[in-house]
């Protein structure tokens, strides 16, 4: 299994194409996250992490469980489709491992706000208004922001899975 989840690590060290992290974390499904943590080698582990002040036969470790250099992390998020039908974000069985630390991976792009006068503009990070009402008793604000974040390396987003 450490031979697996090494294989993991070299392939998001090999797609940083130079850039340094500072490490490796896992939003895993229910189904991987109990395979993961019943694996004999696993239970082993958690008695060396049981050493270190953790109590995993005590404490919910599906929020954060260090094996192998990556931390596993049990991600339950589905999201409502137009259909009405709810999906899960990570598939049963599957998950996503990805770096944390780098410097140069991720951007973020600021789209035009919803008003006229920002038609066929270049976006900014934030939108900020002010509008006194008819009164001239209160001001009310009205802020937005239209932000696409993107992964410039998106090799370096592996997908790891349980065969059985």
């Amino acid at each position: 299994m450490q031979v697996k989840l090494h294989e993991v690590l070299r392939a998001v060290e090999d797609n940083l194409l130079g850039e340094a992290m500072s490490s490796v974390r896992a939003l895993v499904s229910r189904e991987f996250f109990d395979k993961l943590i019943s694996h004999p080698k696993t239970e082993e582990a958690y008695k060396f992490y049981a050493a270190t002040g953790a109590q995993p036969r005590r404490e919910d470790m599906r929020r954060s469980f260090p094996f192998a250099g990556i931390v596993f992390e049990e991600y339950s998020g589905t999201v409502t489709l137009s259909t009405n039908a709810s999906e899960r974000l990570v598939p049963a069985s599957e998950g996503i491992a990805f770096h944390l630390g780098t410097m140069d991976t991720f951007t973020t792009f600021g789209g035009p706000a919803n008003l006229l006068e920002a038609a066929n503009t270049m976006g900014l990070p934030l939108y900020a208004r002010q509008h006194l009402d008819e009164k001239g008793r209160r001001i009310d604000l009205m802020t937005e922001a239209s932000i696409l974040p993107i992964n410039k390396r998106p090799r370096i987003a592996i997908r790891p899975h349980t065969s059985n």
